[in-house]
């Protein structure tokens, strides 16, 4: 008896059995058939390995950021002991481009729109050949640099004039008093500027070179131009492809202008050397961000500085040429016809690495000959933090200033980061590093350092000597916009006595702007 029920047992777990067996081989064998049928399609040609497009032919090594990750302990010493020097631009595997197979840098005047950035610079060529190739990769043909100081030096120059789409303008005398007879040094908008040392000096400079940048696009085809400093990147992230000429290309054909918002870098260590490849970090602008959670967080976010960032919190933006464009400071451009047609990306920013390294400090303080006091620093510095910063890289010892950027700049307070973090007010982009990383590790930059010639003509060697003059002319002298000013000042005083119509009809220039604070007029529109 009971046998006989064992027996029957058996046969009702029978089918159950079986079962479970085909669905167990069903699920072994189809990821394995899958899994051949891709490799059969790829060696076929069927299908794209992702990583094989971006890695150099022949490479036998992974694409920067997949192994090892950013945010590992390898990663974390590469990035440590990477040097800012030009040395560290010529290491490098090959001298071929890496993102795709065969395309030729200076094959980008093909490419719809065209784009082209224009820059008033004094960097060396470990911060600009970086910022330049990393702007190639994501669309821009053309490069138009205002350089003086170690820029016009021959040694930066001449590596700079032999990239393809590169147009070098020295500040020499003869482009000086070409400026003076420019027609926004001759209008109203942007003399509250005038007469005032160091960023205000700076601002009117850029100006003048992006009246003169529009002439040059419009002569070189261009589509779009954008004027970027050269410690800012943009992110294109709202286009459908990380690809600032696909976002253009999205732009409906009646705005003028394009909007960036910016988000700031936020330092992680104190010992940064090449803020491009080392930090991940950014602050995101008030603008992408809900309003309650920017003031919900904004006393963790400022950390006791004066605002919400350290610097300018109102983006930069890229004009549609056209007939009649003019800059609008540094920020902005306008049109003498027409208020232009304006939109502001929900996700695209400019990525500013601002007070990145601790060297910023003192470098800041070198091109400034302003006394050390609040009431100086006004009339030298637009934004709160500068003048903070100017007082103390001026008046406190090695320590006490890398005590200070600790406490001010480096976000060490893991707590308070993982916080932000959550909450959307800091973001990790990797993209960036990445793709400069790739630059570097192929040998792009020790390619184009190589390549270039030994040396330059008598001429341009001449406008190099004078630039770079110019620009190291003791800090307490009027730099050349100044000179110039103060030269027709009584004509000054006369434009803007027979002008005071036509300032009512130009907007003023738009000056580097904080984000709005909790005591902000603005806060009465915004909330």
């Amino acid at each position: 008896m009971a046998n006989n029920s064992h027996q029957q047992l058996l046969l009702r777990s029978t089918p159950s059995s079986s079962i479970s067996s085909k669905l167990l081989l069903l699920l072994t064998v189809l990821p394995l058939t899958l899994a051949a049928l891709a490799f059969v399609l790829q060696w076929r040609g069927g299908i794209t390995d992702p990583t094989t497009r971006w890695a150099p032919p022949g490479s036998q090594h992974l694409f920067p950021g997949m192994d090892p990750s950013p945010l590992s302990p390898t990663a974390h010493q590469h990035q440590s002991s990477s040097s800012s020097d030009c040395a560290s631009l010529r290491q490098g595997l090959t001298p071929s481009f890496p993102y795709y197979h065969g395309w030729e840098f200076d094959d980008l005047s093909s490419l719809k729109p065209k784009i082209c950035i224009t820059t008033s610079t004094s960097a060396g060529l470990e911060q600009i050949l970086p910022w330049m190739f990393f702007h190639k990769v994501i669309g821009v043909s053309t490069f138009f640099l205002f350089v003086e100081g170690k820029a016009a030096s021959p040694a930066v120059s001449k590596v700079l004039e032999s990239i393809p789409g590169v147009k070098v303008i020295y500040r020499t005398r003869e482009l000086e008093e070409q400026q003076a007879k420019s027609r926004i040094w001759n209008e109203t908008w942007l003399s509250s500027f005038f007469y005032k040392p160091c960023n205000y000096e700076l601002f009117v400079k850029q100006s003048l070179n992006m009246e003169m940048a529009i002439v040059m696009a419009r002569d070189a085809g261009m589509d779009w131009i954008i004027h970027l400093d050269t410690d800012e990147l943009l992110h294109p992230a709202d286009a459908r492809e990380y690809s600032l000429r696909q976002l253009l290309l999205d732009v409906p054909g009646n705005v003028d202008m394009v909007i960036f918002p910016n988000y700031e870098s936020s330092v992680e260590r104190e010992d940064i050397k090449d803020p491009f490849s080392e930090i991940s970090m950014f602050k995101r602008n008030y603008d992408h961000l809900p309003k309650d959670t920017y003031f919900g967080m904004y006393k963790d976010a400022t950390r006791g500085n004066p605002n919400y960032f350290l610097t300018y919190g109102n983006g930069k933006s890229a004009a549609r040429i056209q007939d009649h464009l003019r800059p609008n400071g540094a920020h902005r451009w306008h049109n003498y016809m027409k208020t232009p047609n304006e939109i502001k990306l929900e996700e695209a920013a400019v990525l500013h690495y601002t007070y990145s390294k601790f060297s910023d400090l003192t470098s800041r303080r070198d091109r400034c000959g302003c006394k050390p006091t609040k009431e100086d620093v006004k009339r030298c510095f637009m934004l709160e933090f500068d003048r903070a910063a100017f007082i103390i890289a001026s008046t406190a010892t090695e320590e006490e200033m890398l005590n200070w950027y600790r406490e001010h700049i480096v976000w060490g307070d893991k707590d308070v980061k993982m916080k932000l973090l959550r909450k959307g007010v800091l973001t990790r982009i990797y993209a960036p590093m990445v793709i400069i990383q790739g630059l570097r590790e192929s040998g792009v930059f020790s390619s184009v350092i190589a390549s270039a010639p030994t040396a330059i003509s008598k001429d341009k060697f001449l406008s190099s000597i004078v630039s770079s003059n110019s620009s190291r002319a003791a800090a307490s002298e009027s730099l050349p916009s100044r000179r110039i000013g103060r030269s027709r000042e009584h004509q000054a005083t006369a434009r803007r006595v027979l002008e005071i119509e036509s300032a009512a009809f130009y907007e003023a220039a738009v000056p580097p702007l904080s984000p709005p604070g909790m005591n902000d007029d603005r806060l009465i529109i915004e909330v």
